[in-house]
């Protein structure tokens, strides 16, 4: 068995590829890697801004820390990366429109034909997603190209029917099967 490794360590007695580079590598072990899917909603200067995100984390739930990256300072994700609060949708299997609209730059977005409304504290919000997580932001921080936000849930607002949720892998929005391989009862993941 050999092992490919791109970098400067070596793991295995293999040949070490070196035509691939270590952003490539990374860029398809993420591609091949399935992500829940989010779209993260804030005012901006503007009006309402918004983007599809597949980074969101869970950081903490005493207090409830969650955490995304944005990818550029410009256009919605500026408008997120200076607001005062946002929502975080997370994306349910009807949202793969929805989705497909929020990560399409120069896309209309909050048009006519997509039903949400303001809440009273003034974020945009999307009718028809699962669970929608209104957040304060606690920091920002540079890290390469990116900047990873981590924010302070403040509100969770339930969804009309939980459906099954929409993940990004290999450059495709699926929908999870609602068949598990392993059961919640006895099965440990340690």
């Amino acid at each position: 068995m050999t092992t490919k490794l791109v970098g400067t360590q070596s793991v295995s007695d293999g040949p070490v590829d070196s035509e691939l580079s270590i952003r490539s590598s990374f860029v398809d072990a993420f591609r091949n890697h399935p992500a829940g899917v989010s779209i993260i909603t804030a005012t901006g200067d503007d009006g309402p801004a918004g983007i599809t995100s597949s980074s969101l984390i869970s950081i903490s739930a005493d207090p409830a820390v969650l955490a995304f990256s944005l990818q550029s300072l410009r256009g919605s994700a500026r408008a997120i990366a200076s607001a005062r609060s946002f929502v975080v949708h997370l994306a349910n299997s009807a949202n793969e429109r929805l989705a497909a609209t929020f990560a399409t730059r120069g896309a209309v977005r909050f048009g006519d034909d997509m039903p949400w409304s303001l809440l009273p504290t003034g974020e945009p919000f999307l009718h028809g997603t699962g669970h929608a997580l209104r957040a304060v932001p606690l920091n920002a921080t540079t890290c390469g190209s990116a900047v990873i936000v981590t924010a302070r849930v403040v509100d969770v607002i339930y969804p009309q029917q939980v459906s099954e949720p929409l993940v990004y892998h290999d450059r495709t929005y699926r929908n999870l099967s609602p068949h598990n391989i392993s059961s919640k009862e006895g099965t440990s993941h340690d």
